[in-house]
């Protein structure tokens, strides 16, 4: 090799081949082969002079999951399931006969959780990244992943999400140690902390409002935010001093909270304040001959409304008043109204007329505080009969408002209601209803969306109108239906006024249902315990 090569400073080669060897000759001659002889001993003379690294200190070892490990079936069907997660997405068009498998995660996950089962380890990475991918996995994925879940998302900068989501399982004793639980309530991660505090929550309903108040003037108006929210689960009397102290927050997101989770304590004093503006706009109107709702919305938002949670600025559209009486009726007591009504049940007094227009903004705002207070009864009586037309109804014709209202009743009510709706109503309205039903759907449920879209095929509707019921009925319905649907992927004769090759369609939309299914049973029947 001529002695000349790497003589020249490597800055100067760098320009060299960024110019080219014709516009700027190399230094040694040669041309390009020349150039490139050269940087090659340079790159090996600057590689060789480099001196080691420190090495970095070794990450702690994952911590123990004592979780059993799923089945090696059952293992390499979540494999599966991510790598087609994964996998480019095929050409737009139609779906065919074949399962959709990025579906099927979620399901999978809840039967794995379900049974205790932790995940396998060579399987983390690509289930994090799932999570990362489709927040509505994160729950499950995290609760799967378990400790080594967490220990390994802290050394991957893209999945911190981990460290901010689930404390991954149920909260365990809290030590008995103060001084080690106040050291992990200031120092640990997001994750750990929450899972703290849902464990001192557990036994200690008092405890939990205790420890958030230590820190509480730190903290960053998102995390306050989420603590307080998770006050939610186990909420009693014993938080009230604590709530009313965060309605003068500096953050409107948490003074909003703080209010909702008040007015879900029907003794306390904020209820008694809200239930007392309420009455004063809402009463009995005895002018008539018959008896009636009377409505007087606030003329004003005082300090103290405002103090206490009601947003004075209504939204685009919305007049002032009537957005004061809903947040005001909203916050009260549903306990206030049968002794302002003549000792009225619920459905009487939802059945009243309202003066003045005043009742879509009346029931709304009811069906809002049932809601918020779980109260059964009072959903019953705004939801009304599954057969009444939705816009004739004794509450909300609101679908948003129905599928909350579905979702305080018990498990087995909801899903006799939202059958005797589809019975009643078909499925061009009943999306938003199935999506709070309990899965897998029960009988009649199951088999009240399977007649109804039978029925939409025989009248030979577009097929795609109902492919949303489709994608749910592929997830919530009973597997053990497969063989009683085998009926309905045949193609029949089409009707003169279909639309065409809608037939096909649908037959192939009942295929992939039944195999879905027949997935599903197999998932179900490989993560069986051995």
């Amino acid at each position: 090799m001529p002695g000349t090569i790497a003589s020249t400073p490597w800055e100067e080669l760098v320009s060299t081949a960024l110019l080219g060897t014709d516009r700027r000759p190399a230094t040694g001659g040669g041309g390009p082969a020349g150039l490139l002889d050269e940087a090659a001993v340079h790159t090996v003379r600057r590689r060789a002079g480099l001196l080691p690294a420190a090495p970095a200190a070794r990450p702690d070892p994952a911590p123990a999951d004592p979780r059993p490990a799923p089945p090696p079936a059952a293992r390499r069907r979540l494999a599966q399931l991510l790598a087609d997660r994964a996998a480019p997405g095929g050409p737009g068009g139609r779906r065919g006969t074949a399962p959709d498998l990025t579906e099927l995660i979620p399901q999978w996950l809840a039967i794995a959780n379900r049974r205790g089962f932790r995940a396998p380890a060579e399987l983390l990475p690509a289930l994090l990244d799932a999570a990362r991918a489709r927040t509505d996995l994160r729950p499950q994925a995290l609760a799967f992943a378990g400790p080594r879940g967490l220990w390994l998302a802290g050394l991957n900068p893209e999945w911190r999400f981990a460290l901010r989501g689930s404390s991954a399982g149920a909260p365990h004793r809290p030590s008995a140690d103060s001084e080690a639980v106040a050291r992990l309530w200031e120092e640990g991660l997001f994750a750990e902390r929450v899972a703290l505090l849902a464990a001192v929550r557990a036994h200690d309903a008092a405890g939990a409002p205790a420890l958030l108040a230590t820190t509480w003037t730190t903290e960053r108006a998102e995390d306050r935010l989420m603590f307080l929210d998770s006050l939610r689960t186990g909420l009693s009397p014993a938080d009230e001093p604590f709530l009313e102290q965060a309605l003068s927050d500096r953050s409107r997101n948490v003074r909003s909270t703080a209010a909702e989770l008040l007015s879900a304590l029907p003794e306390s004093a904020f209820a008694a304040r809200m239930a007392s503006r309420a009455l004063s706009c809402v009463s009995p109107d005895r002018t008539g001959d018959e008896p009636s709702v009377a409505v007087e919305a606030p003329h004003e938002c005082d300090g103290a409304m405002e103090r206490d949670g009601v947003v004075a600025v209504p939204p685009s559209g919305r007049g002032e008043r009537s957005w004061w009486l809903g947040q005001l009726v909203e916050a009260a007591p549903l306990a206030t109204w049968p002794a302002r009504f003549g000792h009225r049940t619920a459905r009487e007094i939802v059945a009243l007329p309202v003066a003045d227009g005043w009742g879509e903004e009346l029931h709304a705002a009811w069906c809002r505080a049932a809601v918020r207070q779980r109260d059964a009864e009072w959903a019953r009586a705004l939801l009304g009969a599954p057969s009444a037309p939705p816009s004739n109804g004794p509450g909300t014709a609101s679908l948003a408002e129905r599928s909350k209202l579905l979702g305080i009743l018990p498990a087995a009510e909801r899903a006799g209601w939202v059958a005797g709706f589809i019975a009643a109503h078909g499925l061009s309205e009943a999306f938003q209803l199935l999506g709070v039903c309990p899965t897998p759907w029960a009988g009649p449920l199951g088999r009240s969306v399977v007649d109804a879209l039978d029925i939409a095929r025989d009248a030979g509707s577009y097929p795609w109108s109902f492919s949303g019921v489709m994608g749910l009925a592929e997830r919530c319905l009973n597997p053990a239906e497969a063989d009683r649907l085998e009926v309905l992927t045949t193609t029949p004769d089409e009707p003169e006024d279909a639309s065409p090759g809608a037939n096909g369609y649908w037959s192939e939309a009942f295929q992939r249902l039944v195999s879905t299914l027949r997935l599903r049973a197999e998932m179900a029947a490989e993560l069986t315990p051995p």
